[in-house]
């Protein structure tokens, strides 16, 4: 079952703590999960559930720096002590090659949540070969001047403090920002839905809300710029199927706007097949949502078309 934690060596050096829930339904495909910023895959159980009925093999695992995944240049908050956007894309990498030695002869697609979005995209660009479909939810590539002035912010905290303490700066800039922007806010990660018990777990949980490092934080904004990027994007297949979704009430996302301009980007370089929807209501965290059942089927009924096309190509 998805909450049993097993471990992987990634070729990184990472031991990737991972989970898996086999299809509960006739076999339609493979989903990869990969989780957001300051939280961690077992989350995603209820999601991983729901798919299995819909007859999808779940794997997900803990990136580097997040959750029971430990690696000796990876501690708690932190992806690598140096090419961590690298090492984060090829333990996906490691993971969609377990799901394709278990299921050869079913489609992989890739889905990724905000972080794990932005990790996702830059997987698929890197190794467009192991994926059959890819998913970025509430996830923001276009940060703009305020990305790159976030930039050069961390390289000064860099020089004064090192790579490998928390940042200071951006979480006000981005977390507390954001919680500060939902009308009527009780607690700082309201931002993430308006469902209290959800938000409530998520405070309760030992394992999220960290504060990430400098070094990290550098990380993220380099997946960022990169996987937006012209040159990366026409790496990918014109024809692969991408669902992209954003939330109206999302902060972190430009209530949605930013998912909007990357479907379009995308569109503009080549790539034939976006869908992308936006649920006008919803915050950050679409799978932990009060109407989360309405994207979740919507998700479903996409990866099943997927499953489908692929099987008469």
């Amino acid at each position: 079952m998805f909450q049993e934690v097993k471990a992987l060596r990634s070729p990184t050096g990472a031991t990737l703590a991972w989970r898996s829930q086999a299809a509960a339904a006739p076999e339609r495909g493979v989903l990869l999960l990969s989780h957001g910023l300051a939280e961690h895959s077992a989350r995603y159980a209820r999601f991983a559930h729901f798919m299995a009925v819909q007859g999808f093999h779940i794997y997900a695992h803990d990136h580097r720096g997040h959750g029971a995944t430990q690696g000796a240049d990876a501690p708690f908050g932190r992806y690598a002590q140096a090419e961590g956007p690298k090492k984060v894309v090829e333990d996906i990498a490691a993971i969609a090659g377990v799901a394709k030695a278990e299921h050869p002869d079913l489609p992989v697609i890739l889905f990724g949540h905000s972080m794990g979005g932005l990790i996702a995209l830059n997987a698929a660009e890197e190794n467009p070969e192991l994926y059959d479909g890819l998913a970025v939810w509430n996830s923001n590539l276009n940060p703009g001047l305020a990305g790159r002035a976030a930039l050069v912010i961390l390289a000064g905290e860099r020089m004064l403090k090192g790579s490998d303490v928390p940042s200071t700066i951006l979480p006000p800039l981005t977390f507390g920002a954001w919680g500060k922007s939902i009308p009527g806010h009780k607690t700082p990660f309201d931002w993430l839905s308006r469902d209290e018990r959800e938000v409530a777990a998520y405070i309760a949980d030992p394992l999220c809300g960290f504060d990430a490092s400098v070094s990290m934080w550098i990380d993220i904004f380099r997946l960022t710029f990169a996987g937006a990027s012209s040159e990366r994007l026409r790496r990918l297949p014109a024809k692969l199927p991408i669902h992209l979704v954003g939330g109206g009430q999302d902060p972190a996302t430009n209530g949605g706007r930013a998912i909007g301009w990357l479907g379009e980007r995308m569109k503009r370089h080549g790539l034939l097949n976006v869908t992308t929807r936006l649920y006008p209501e919803m915050r950050h965290e679409t799978l932990n949502e009060k109407d989360r059942e309405g994207p979740m089927r919507d998700f479903a009924a996409w990866c099943a078309a997927v499953a489908n096309g692929w099987r008469k190509a």
